[in-house]
């Protein structure tokens, strides 16, 4: 049990390392100290959710009907072009770590935009719902819980270190210099996974 609970955790950390648009943005979060916590429980929460899905065999059923992985490509690429060009915009601005900068989100817009980067990107499902359900289905189903619980403590420890991490950092990367080149590798991040996500959608679109 303690090495499907280790394996489970292995490949759960493996695939939720990966830089990319969710890992970007509580980054942000955490060094802005903008509810990094709130931010970091509901993207590991969402997480857990999704692999007891993925390990119960909902992966299965996604993978039957890709016109899901369509809608998921467009509605999750549209929104990751959006908030882009929201960190486009703030390279023009000039953002410190003061006060007012930290108190200017209210925690239900945080909360909002934190559901909408984890659940519409499709990356997240076909991590967690396809790659780690597909692997944890082969395991007896006596040892699928451990897999599961091995792969959701990998996605809690992970958000939490890189918040509370980045949260600790803040007072020491607090000039504007500093925000513009975060907010440029956010930008770049957000659409680099938007082009990924679309890409293979326009070039079937263009051959079909």
């Amino acid at each position: 049990m303690l090495l499907t609970y280790a394996t489970g955790f292995g490949l759960g950390g493996g695939l939720i390392i990966a830089i990319g648009a969710q890992n970007a943005f509580v980054l942000g979060q955490g060094l802005r100290r903008n509810h990094p916590m709130m931010v970091a429980f509901v993207c590991a929460f969402c997480d857990a959710i999704l692999i007891a899905a993925g390990v119960a065999g909902l992966g299965t059923l996604i993978a039957a009907y890709p016109i899901l992985t369509k809608i998921a490509a467009w509605g999750g690429g549209a929104f990751l072009i959006w908030y882009g060009f929201g960190a486009l915009k703030r390279l023009f601005e000039t953002e410190t770590l003061s006060e007012e900068a930290i108190s200017k989100t209210g925690w239900q817009a945080v909360l909002s935009t934190t559901l909408a980067v984890t659940l519409l990107n499709p990356h997240v499902y076909l991590d967690t719902v396809v790659m780690l359900g597909g692997i944890g289905g082969q395991f007896p189903a006596d040892q699928r819980l451990f897999f599961a619980l091995g792969a959701m403590s990998a996605s809690f420890v992970w958000f939490f270190a890189i918040a509370m991490g980045a949260s600790w950092l803040a007072p020491y990367v607090a000039r504007p210099v500093t925000w513009k080149i975060i907010d440029g590798l956010t930008c770049a991040v957000m659409w680099l996974v938007a082009y990924s996500l679309l890409a293979p959608e326009i070039s079937a679109m263009v051959a079909g």
